[in-house]
């Protein structure tokens, strides 16, 4: 049997205030191809597949016409939800959409209830895992109510005595860290609740979500990550999925499935002119472009200039060279007892990055101060 894990559709998902709808439906139509391509079986999807609890018309549309290409491609479909979805929104009608070949797992008390599918060696029980909010099902941590799950995951496994895949949404911990890897959101009050990688031990394959780039934890504990880049932040460029073989005996073999890019991320570090002239620049022109500009004073309307020669700019950062450490003091700490042209001239230079008033500025700060005390002492 041949799957295909995938995770974090995200459908609905804006990268840095701009729209990914018609990337994102592109991107899912490759995966669909693919399916028939490389003949896969089964697509897992980790969870997160919408960005909101409350999903457009327009990302129901996308998600429909997905699924929809990957059955006519011919595999069956088992997805959870993740700490994005609205498991009752996602699970409606899962029933009617199981009989067609679209398991969709979002209830917490069925997560030992697996998906059975068969091939030439017998049945691969599939078991979707949702997102298990702590609080919610009685838990004190991610760890502690996901260890719970997999606890009668695998006295169902031990029962039935069949090969087994585990889809779940979590950050599990192998010495990698979320911002490294383009960690999503926080996913529990707090903070991200760490997951040991330990606690899904005893299946044949674990495909988790969370991870918005590929991550290998053991050969059959892996992250997908997203099909899309949703931000600066996940530094993979590979967008893609894992190919999952399994023989008679379990895991045979892992392997990675490419999926277009439909415009690459690329950080410009430098002075506004240089970025705007320097002639090497023009072969990331189409590209997302986060510019850091170095520039000791910010640049007037550096943002619609840079967008003359780098259409698709999303985000910009001002980052001056020579930048002194961050004061640890509060406001208050640093200016007490200062007198008022102490106060401008220190705003001016920590705006211009340690520029500060000219003789001509200070000369009219110190005007409009004696006129703002005569005023004053004439009330």
């Amino acid at each position: 049997m041949r799957l295909l894990h995938t995770s974090d559709w995200h459908i609905g998902r804006t990268f840095h205030q701009h729209p990914t709808t018609d990337a994102l439906r592109g991107v899912l139509a490759e995966l669909a191809a693919a399916v028939a391509r490389e003949r896969v079986d089964v697509v897992l999807v980790a969870g997160d597949v919408f960005d909101s609890a409350t999903p457009a018309a327009a990302a129901f549309a996308v998600f429909e016409e997905a699924v929809l290409a990957i059955r006519a491609a011919g595999a069956v479909v088992v997805m959870t939800s993740g700490n994005h979805d609205s498991p009752a929104r996602l699970g409606h009608q899962a029933p009617f959409a199981a009989a067609g070949g679209v398991h969709v797992r979002t209830r917490a008390d069925a997560l030992a209830d697996p998906v059975p599918i068969t091939d030439e060696h017998g049945t691969v029980d599939v078991f979707g895992i949702p997102y298990l909010e702590p609080l919610l099902v009685g838990g004190r941590t991610h760890a502690e109510v996901l260890g719970a799950a997999m606890e009668a995951v695998r006295a169902t496994v031990a029962r039935r005595g069949s090969r087994s895949v585990v889809l779940a949404h979590c950050f599990a911990s192998a010495g990698v860290q979320p911002q490294a890897a383009g960690g999503e959101r926080d996913i529990t009050t707090g903070g991200l609740d760490v997951v040991p990688s330990s606690v899904f031990e005893g299946v044949d394959y674990v495909a988790l979500g969370h991870l918005h780039s590929r991550v290998r934890l053991a050969e059959g504990i892996r992250y997908s990550g997203a099909p899309l880049h949703y931000s600066f932040g996940e530094t993979s460029p590979l967008r893609g999925g894992w190919l999952v073989d399994l023989d008679a005996a379990g895991l045979r073999e892992v392997t990675w499935l490419d999926l277009p890019v439909p415009r690459a991320l690329t950080t410009l570090t430098g002075r506004l002119a240089a970025l705007l002239e320097d002639p090497a620049h023009e072969a990331v022109r189409d590209d997302w472009i986060q510019a850091v500009l170095t520039d000791p004073v910010r640049q007037q309307d550096a943002m619609p200039r840079l967008r003359q020669r780098f259409p698709f700019v999303a985000r910009l950062e001002h980052r001056p060279e020579g930048e002194r450490p961050a004061d640890a003091r509060s406001y208050g700490e640093r200016t007490a007892g200062l007198p008022d042209a102490a106060l401008i001239a220190g705003f001016l230079e920590h705006v211009r990055a340690g520029t500060g008033p000219s003789d001509a500025e200070s000369a009219l700060v110190a005007d409009v101060l004696n006129a703002v005390r005569a005023a004053e002492r004439a009330a």
